[in-house]
């Protein structure tokens, strides 16, 4: 069995989420909607393979840019996805977030709600990339797609990491064409972006 099919995840019922104030695209409200959803009484950890196909529940997943200013100019980490990033409806897509699911992995130090999504941001991250500068960071938003298949079973927590110099790699093999490009670069191509790209450009980059 894959690691999606046996892989248990953190999840809110989207019942839970609409109650907060649904919102398609991006909402600036972090204070409104994270400290509810991180710590409900309803969150579960579900099985992924199930998750992925049932929009009664959001899978909360953290979604980190790497932003770099120099002079008027905004740059931020992008790459493209390949065969191997576990979403495979996502393969092949540029983005410029990085992340993934909070799962059991992040339980171990016995951290609940709030902890427990920190700790798997960590892990992502280390998982993802290697942070080569110093950086700031700061939760900015929320993304929800229902538009999309995979956004009907998402929530995105928007992180935004200043960083001090463009020198993120990555450490997965399967995060390809990685680096820095311009704002006006990337929305030159932005079709060729994921949906929650996409909307973080359109939201949020200056």
């Amino acid at each position: 069995m894959s690691l999606v099919e046996t892989e248990q995840v953190l999840v809110v019922p989207t019942a839970e989420f609409h109650r907060l104030g649904y919102f398609q695209g991006f909402s600036p409200e972090v204070d409104r909607y994270l400290p509810e959803l991180l710590e409900s009484n309803q969150l579960r950890y579900r099985p992924r393979g199930e998750m992925e196909e049932d929009p009664n529940f959001k899978q909360l997943i953290p979604y980190v840019v790497f932003r770099y200013r120099t002079g008027n100019q905004v740059h931020l980490f992008q790459y493209c996805r390949g065969k191997g990033q576990g979403e495979t409806r996502l393969r092949a897509k540029r983005s410029v977030g990085v992340g993934g699911h909070i799962s059991t992995l992040d339980t171990t130090t016995g951290a609940t709600g709030t902890g427990v999504y920190e700790e798997g941001l960590r892990r992502e991250l280390n998982e993802e990339v290697e942070i080569q500068t110093g950086y700031s960071p700061s939760c900015v938003g929320l993304i929800n797609d229902d538009e999309t298949e995979v956004g009907k079973v998402h929530l995105g927590i928007v992180h935004i990491y200043d960083v001090q110099q463009p020198v993120i790699t990555p450490r997965e093999v399967d995060i390809l064409e990685a680096g820095f490009q311009s704002v006006a670069e990337i929305r030159y191509a932005l079709e060729e972006f994921e949906s929650w790209s996409q909307i973080v450009v359109q939201n949020l980059v200056t």
